[in-house]
């Protein structure tokens, strides 16, 4: 089940103590810092965490699956992260 951001605000609201409203605007100041610092193509390091690292792929050839139509994809942007160390241990401790 994936960690919603309702979800996040809840945790938030019962450990921090904040009220529902000033938590719901920590998550949201938190998230609109985040996708402006992404946007603005800089990389989002959080330390025992990960790094968010915005990446530039170049146009290239695809292939529509359905119709075997060659095609030219558009260059674009994508987001990659990769987890800190500490993240690597921690999920790999379960095994």
């Amino acid at each position: 089940m994936a960690l919603t951001k309702e979800k996040i605000i809840a945790t938030a609201y019962e450990k921090i103590g904040f009220s529902k409203s000033q938590s719901r605007d920590v998550i949201e100041n938190l998230l609109d810092i985040m996708k402006k610092c992404l946007a603005s193509e800089d990389n989002l390091l959080i330390s025992g965490f990960g790094k968010f690292v915005v990446k530039r792929k170049r146009a290239r050839r695809g292939r529509n699956p359905q119709t075997n139509e060659d095609l030219q994809l558009k260059a674009r942007k994508v987001v990659v992260f990769k987890t800190s160390g500490v993240m690597r241990k921690k999920i790999n401790e379960s095994d």
